[in-house]
């Protein structure tokens, strides 16, 4: 009998879904705690060698013809990706700001699974799209986000290169998550340490001068974000489809601007909470219509109710 995943989800899953918003939550808020001592290209490659080190001997090769493509989801989500946001996290003057951007990446997906592989979407989720994008237009007038633009800019790109490896890693076969994680680590190090020693300097001194903060942020966004963040989202998604996980995380960015508030002193301004609003509005509309799908395929692809299966 081949188990199907399930549409109802359980206490414990809850339970697994806020361990996740937690550990994403808590990585904007610790790497920007460690962004003070280390430049963020280099703590990208840091995070990447901690994260190849701990999964290197439980990668598997890539099937046959998956390797170019393996390739360059590493770069856009490893390198790009990771590399950019940590940037924008630096110069950001909230973790509101940078959180609540990075859930672009949910339309910019859509639109572009729509223009590289044919994907269609229905009209409400058009509609989500330019709300989300017009959200993102009114939370750039915020004065927090105003006053550090290339925040903005940068995690914008860094939200496309998301969504492009996302779309890329719908092609890839037999890649077990620990795979795409670890090879994704390991094709990432070395562009960052050259971009890093080419754009950041002598970042020798400091990874000699860093604090126990600053190690600590690099061991949670390895550890926490990507091993159990990643990995218990990959548990989710093998008890249920991803559409119905998706709008639980949702509460990442409201997390990390309530620890933002707490711990930072951020102040939010109308602009980024009325903007921030609709950006995850039309990203819960895009999810909401996710489930929809899934569950109309779910039935028209469904065997007629038997009293036993085996």
């Amino acid at each position: 009998m081949v188990a199907q995943p399930s549409s109802r989800m359980s206490g414990r899953d809850f339970a697994l879904v806020t361990v996740i918003c937690l550990a994403w939550a808590g990585n904007f808020l610790v790497s920007k705690l460690a962004l003070r001592e280390f430049p963020p290209l280099l703590f990208t490659a840091l995070r990447l060698a901690l994260l190849a080190a701990l999964l290197g001997k439980f990668v598997k090769r890539p099937p046959e013809g998956q390797w170019p493509r393996m390739f360059a989801v590493a770069i856009s989500n490893g390198v790009l990706h990771f590399g950019l946001s940590f940037w924008s996290l630096k110069l950001s003057k909230t973790l509101a700001s940078p959180s609540i951007l990075m859930q672009s990446h949910v339309p910019m997906a859509v639109v572009l699974a729509w223009w590289v592989r044919g994907e269609r979407f229905h009209w409400r989720t058009g509609a989500a799209i330019g709300l989300s994008f017009v959200g993102v237009l009114v939370l750039g007038f915020d004065p927090a986000a105003l006053a550090s633009p290339t925040a903005l800019v940068l995690m914008l790109i860094s939200a496309f290169f998301l969504a492009t490896g996302t779309v890329l890693m719908r092609g890839l076969r037999g890649m077990t998550v620990v795979s795409q994680q670890g090879w994704t680590a390991i094709f990432g190090v070395l562009p960052l340490l050259v971009a890093s020693l080419v754009l950041e300097g002598d970042t020798g001194a400091a990874v000699r001068s860093a604090s126990w903060v600053g190690w600590l942020g690099v061991g949670y966004a390895a550890v926490m974000a990507s091993l159990v963040g990643h990995g218990l989202f990959y548990v989710l998604t093998q008890r249920h489809p991803v559409a119905r996980v998706s709008p639980y995380l949702l509460a990442t960015p409201l997390l990390a601007t309530l620890l933002g508030v707490v711990f930072m002193h951020d102040k939010i301004g109308s602009r980024l909470l009325i903007g921030g609003a609709m950006v995850l509005s039309g990203v819960l509309v895009i999810a909401l219509g996710s489930v929809s799908a899934a569950r109309a395929s779910q039935v028209s692809s469904s065997p007629p109710a038997s009293p036993q299966s085996s």
